[in-house]
C-alpha cells in the first residue's frame, strides 16, 4: 500500500489585508493575503485555517515548520501531493 501523499509548500504571507485570498506565486512560494494582523500567532492560525478550507483537509492536516514570525513560511500538508495543492489553489 502507498504511503499517504505529502509534500511542503513555500507560503508568502501578506497579513492585515482586506480579505483573505491566494493571491498568485512569488517565486516557488504561493502568496496569501489574509485579514488577520501579524499579533500572537493569529496571522498563523488564519493561514492554517484558510488553507485547509481551500484544500478541503482537516486542519490538523497541516502544519508550519518554519517561518513562525516570518512572511516567508514553509508548510507541511498531509494528504496531498504539490501538484494537488497547486490545483486546489489555482495557482
Amino acid at each position: 500500500m502507498p504511503a499517504p501523499a505529502s509534500c511542503r509548500l513555500e507560503v508568502k504571507v501578506i497579513p492585515g489585508a482586506s480579505r483573505d485570498e491566494v493571491a498568485g506565486t512569488m517565486g516557488t512560494a504561493v502568496k496569501i493575503k489574509l485579514r488577520a494582523p501579524p499579533v500572537e500567532g493569529r496571522a498563523n492560525e488564519a493561514l492554517v485555517a484558510f488553507l485547509a478550507a481551500q484544500l478541503d483537509l482537516p486542519r490538523r492536516a497541516i502544519a508550519l515548520e518554519r517561518g513562525e514570525t516570518s512572511r516567508q513560511k514553509l508548510l507541511r500538508i498531509d494528504g496531498l501531493d504539490l501538484a494537488g495543492v497547486h490545483t486546489r489553489l489555482g495557482v
